[in-house]
């Protein structure tokens, strides 16, 4: 290579070098200044969705569950035992009236019965009169005995009369005075038998009119046992169960926390699985609580109505208490070392607010101090945010819970 080709290489060279570097330097400029600009454009705040506090209504519940069973039940036995079925003219599921004949028991032998208490009070009768008629016999007799004794007085003492007949008339007024009195004697004892026979009557009508066996009140009968052609006894299991009047209630258990909020007359919904829910009221607070389950009992009123069925399984809710006030969804509330608070949203900034709560509706709790209505808390308070943090609030297109 001549001298002259090297020295026009070299120039070429340095001039691309040269041009290099100078394009690397305008690159490593214009990087920084992008980074100066990017730093310099405004922070997005982050989308917080948020609560406005509103005026709720706020029903308190308590949970219960149990079986339905009878307001009240009536056992149905026959008075007599020992007669045999006859007849039966009810069966389960209909309804009665108080006196209404249920079932009739065999009256052959008490009808025989009767038939010689008859007997034995006409004899009674005529006991008495025959009695009676001795009785005026003996009063005669003892009228004339006397009446010669007292005669036969003057006689003695003026020796007209032997001493022989003097005794002998006073032995016959003694003796017919003697003969009244037994004769009085059986008058009596004719009465009492009388009243015997007589009160052997009552009982044998009393039993002659209970072979009609009747329902005591009105009601439902729940169950029939018995069976035509059994012998009727009071022993075991009763011929009829009756619902009285129909009506119904549910014996619940209840977890003995919520036990102490439950009072007599507080309202109810009690839901019986596959058939509805009907309104109650709570009737019976039991004042025991199970040591083993620690669960307490309450009976829930709830009337006559031929869809429920008693054994049946239903739940409840029990109203506590109710209130009107301001309220926040649940999930806006944390609890934290015994104080409430939430974070409520002022100026786009977050700041914890502590609060006092009240009552518990579904998915809404009530809030007694703290917050205003119309304020803006965040829905779901979680620990990403902090005092002072700048957010956006954005109201979700629903409302979170209706007032009830």
């Amino acid at each position: 290579m001549s001298f002259g080709k090297f020295i026009t290489t070299l120039a070429v060279v340095g001039a691309v070098a040269g041009a290099g570097y100078i394009f690397t330097e305008k690159s490593h400029t214009a990087a920084i200044q992008a980074a100066r600009l990017e730093a310099a454009k405004p922070t997005v705040a982050p989308a917080i969705t948020v609560s406005k506090v509103t005026t709720n209504d706020f029903v308190e519940t308590a949970v219960v569950s149990g079986s339905l069973i009878p307001r009240e039940e009536i056992l149905v036995s026959p008075e007599i035992e020992g007669l045999r079925v006859l007849e039966l003219l009810a069966d389960e599921g209909d309804r009665v009236k108080k006196g209404q004949v249920l079932a009739r028991l065999v009256s052959e032998q008490i009808d025989a019965q009767l038939a010689q208490n008859q007997a034995n009070l006409a004899r009674s009768n005529a006991a008495i009169a025959q009695a009676e008629s001795q009785i005026a016999q003996a009063e005669a007799q003892a009228k004339e005995a006397a009446a010669q004794l007292e005669r036969a007085e003057p006689l003695k003492k003026s020796g007209y009369l032997s001493g022989s007949t003097y005794d002998q008339r006073e032995s016959a007024a003694r003796t017919t005075a003697a003969q009244l009195v037994a004769a009085r004697d059986g008058l009596t004892a004719a009465k009492a038998e009388k009243a015997q026979v007589e009160a052997q009557g009552r009982e044998l009508l009393w039993r002659r009119s209970n072979t009609d066996v009747t329902a005591p009140q009105d009601g439902v009968i729940s169950r029939r046992t018995a069976r035509m052609g059994a012998l009727a006894s009071s022993v075991g299991e009763p011929m009829f169960r009756i619902i009285q009047n129909g009506e119904i209630e549910l014996d619940a258990e209840i977890v003995e926390t919520e036990l102490k909020n439950v009072k007599i007359g507080q309202k109810a919904i009690v839901s019986v699985p596959q058939i509805g829910d009907f309104e109650g009221k709570v009737r019976l607070v039991s004042p025991e609580v199970d040591k083993t389950t620690r669960l307490g009992r309450v009976k829930v009123f709830l009337g006559s109505n031929p869809q429920l069925r008693i054994g049946t399984y239903a739940h409840g809710l029990i109203e506590t208490a109710h209130s009107r006030g301001l309220g926040v969804p649940t999930s806006a509330v944390t609890f934290d070392q015994g104080s409430t608070y939430v974070q409520a949203v002022s100026a786009n900034k977050v700041k914890k607010q502590t609060i006092q709560i009240g009552l518990i509706s579904g998915d809404l709790i009530e809030v007694k101090e703290g917050l205003h209505e119309g304020d803006l808390v965040v829905t779901r308070a979680g620990t990403f945010l902090r005092d002072g943090d700048v957010v956006r609030p954005v109201m979700p297109e629903a409302k979170l819970s209706e007032a009830r």
